[in-house]
């Protein structure tokens, strides 16, 4: 048995199982909400990675978040769908709102595409205020937990309301979603499909004078991402069971973007990595207090400097993807 197939049973039977049991060992039960949110985040922060991997810096995820949480909301509180509809459906209306966007706007590059994105952010949230039925600046509140799931008559997910620690069962959905997203933004980057989007990294030009459709790669890529940051919003709205316009904005279209930086461009698993070391390090200096966005600004800065393809590259100095 191979390495990385050891390193991957280690990992879903720590976080499946390991977790779970330390848990309720030690009677922490606040930690379940922080790991979940590492978890969602890491999904967002893979649909960053994947943009970030044909040649485009993204900073509009959060828009993206914002719609999905917004979809599902929605859908179920004025529709009566059920969450397990909506959460699809959430990821679906992001990657479809994002190829409208996505085709003028992926022709910039750089800095442009980056303000573009950035922009984005700000645009969602005021268009939600905006829209009635969003319910402006109110906000949707009392959105019902996640009802029961069965598939011809067998019942496969309980109804959240009536478990007595629904905590656990958002962290077992949010660690589930972001072991499927991990392995779909794996594969992807480990096919034809990941090799040419390779290629528009490296030389554009070149990529589109051999017969590749540039132009359809990153619209496809982009979508692919825009659809983990929808889903990403449905599983966060489903937990609080309220959004409002200011549920996602700038800041956390650009911790997404962080959170790819400091894990490692280089490497598919990055995002999750960096996610949980910016997310835990942001918490462990709360006891700083007024020092705290000093000491965090100061730490990100000296790893850039010292590390600036992410915390993996100490794990493998040839930057191979991980």
């Amino acid at each position: 048995m191979s390495k990385a197939v050891l390193g991957v049973a280690a990992f879903l039977l720590f976080v499946f199982v390991v977790v779970p049991l330390l848990i309720a060992a030690t009677g922490r039960w606040d930690l379940y909400y922080t790991l979940t949110s590492v978890a969602l985040l890491s999904i967002g922060s893979m649909g960053v990675w994947l943009t970030f991997y044909i040649g485009r810096i993204n900073i509009g995820q959060g828009a993206y978040a914002l719609m999905g949480g917004y979809v599902s909301a929605v859908l179920m509180t004025k529709a009566g769908f059920s969450f397990w509809a909506t959460l699809p459906l959430a990821g679906i209306f992001c990657a479809v709102i994002s190829v409208a966007i996505g085709l003028p706007i992926l022709r910039l590059r750089g800095v442009y595409f980056a303000m573009v994105t950035l922009v984005l952010t700000e645009v969602t949230r005021l268009t939600a205020l905006a829209l009635p039925v969003t319910n402006g600046a109110k906000g949707i509140t009392s959105i019902p937990l996640p009802g029961g799931l069965s598939v011809f008559g067998i019942p496969l997910i309980p109804d959240f309301a009536t478990l007595e620690n629904p905590k656990l069962a958002f962290y077992l959905l949010a660690v589930t979603l972001m072991v499927l997203s991990f392995a779909a933004l794996w594969r992807i980057v480990n096919s034809r499909l990941g090799h040419l989007c390779r290629s528009l990294q490296q030389n554009e030009e070149l990529a589109s004078s051999i017969g590749v459709n540039t132009a359809y790669l990153r619209v496809l890529a982009y979508a692919i991402s825009s659809f983990f940051g929808g889903l990403a919003g449905a599983v966060f709205v489903a937990i609080s069971q309220s959004i409002y316009p200011s549920s996602f904005v700038v800041n956390d279209s650009v911790n997404f973007m962080l959170y790819c930086f400091v894990g490692g461009l280089g490497f598919v698993s990055g995002p999750m990595v960096g996610t949980f070391l910016l997310y835990f390090g942001w918490d462990l200096l709360s006891i700083a207090k007024e020092y705290q966005l000093l000491i965090y600004s100061s730490a990100m800065i000296a790893m850039m400097l010292v590390l600036p393809n992410g915390i993996l590259s100490l794990l493998d100095r040839k930057g191979g993807k991980k």
